[in-house]
């Protein structure tokens, strides 16, 4: 039987910034505790970062915020899953209407955002359309959500998710197959981004079963590697620090390997990862901390 309302997750995440940049261009979120009523919900996003994307970093953390909203109450709507019809619908909902949801709420916070700080503009110039005025904001962004009964994640853009089964087993659920070509990638300041975004489904029906670790990290950390052999060996050699030392050793470690990973890759470099409890705890654990990246 699951046990509801317990702390089920540890969780770290960090975000550093890219050699020669300006600001950082990401954000992320881990918050919740993976019970029934307190969904655990990670997401980071990558904001573009070029001149035509000149509010780039507020389009990722817009992106982040949507999602933590969104994703909590898909949460809670899920505790109750099991019952006979209700997995199928949330499926559909997570498959068809989530995607939609969000955009248009991403959407929604950057136009509130121009109109409420408008460029000064020269006297009889036009008007920027609606997608024009996206475009400063792009970003791209990889969500989950985990609850005693269902694992689920979406993504749009590039970067990384990656699940270490119970069994040890390293998937990367959500990979396209094919590398971005330099710079190009999906985004949510798209004209129809809700088309590009993946979705992972993933039902837990054996509380054994669930995964041990789930990561998310933007592509300044894949980047800084030679291939994908190498973020796999990333995520596999944190793995096993996380099972040797525990969380709290990881998560001061790992501000280090991600400005290593960003020298590298030049680029802002973001993880969050959320690592199981193998046996439950008290139902009076305290709820774990929200973990936020600091705006900078």
């Amino acid at each position: 039987m699951v046990t509801l309302g317990v702390r089920r997750w540890e969780t770290i995440g960090d975000s550093v910034q890219g050699v020669n940049k300006q600001h950082n261009q990401d954000w992320y979120a881990c918050e919740g505790s993976g019970g029934g009523d307190d969904p655990l919900v990670l997401a980071v996003a990558d904001g573009h970062g070029s001149a035509v994307h000149a509010r780039s970093g507020l389009g990722a953390r817009f992106a982040v915020d949507r999602f933590v909203v969104r994703a909590a109450e898909f949460g809670r709507a899920a505790r109750d899953c099991h019952e006979r019809g209700r997995l199928a619908r949330l499926m559909t909902y997570a498959r068809d209407d989530f995607p939609r949801v969000l955009v248009h709420d991403w959407r929604e916070a950057a136009l509130g955002h121009w109109d409420r700080h408008r460029p000064v503009a020269d006297e009889g110039a036009r008007e920027p359309a609606p997608d024009e005025k996206l475009v400063l904001y792009g970003t791209t962004l990889i969500g989950a959500v985990l609850t005693p009964w269902l694992f689920v994640a979406w993504q749009i853009g590039d970067g990384d998710l990656a699940v270490v089964e119970h069994d040890g087993t390293l998937r990367r659920p959500l990979a396209t197959g094919e590398e971005d070509l330099g710079d190009e990638t999906e985004s949510l300041c798209g004209s129809e981004a809700w088309r590009a975004v993946r979705t992972h489904w993933a039902p837990l029906f054996d509380e054994a079963r669930t995964p041990r670790l789930v990561v998310l990290s933007t592509d300044g950390l894949s980047k800084s590697f030679a291939s994908a052999d190498g973020y796999r060996e990333f995520v596999a050699g944190l793995d096993g620090r996380l099972l040797a030392e525990g969380s709290d050793g990881v998560r001061a470690s790992l501000p280090q390997w991600l400005r290593q990973a960003s020298r590298y890759s030049g680029d802002d470099t973001t993880l969050a990862a959320a690592l199981r409890h193998v046996g439950l705890v008290a139902e009076d654990t305290p709820a774990m901390e929200t973990e936020r990246k600091t705006e900078t």
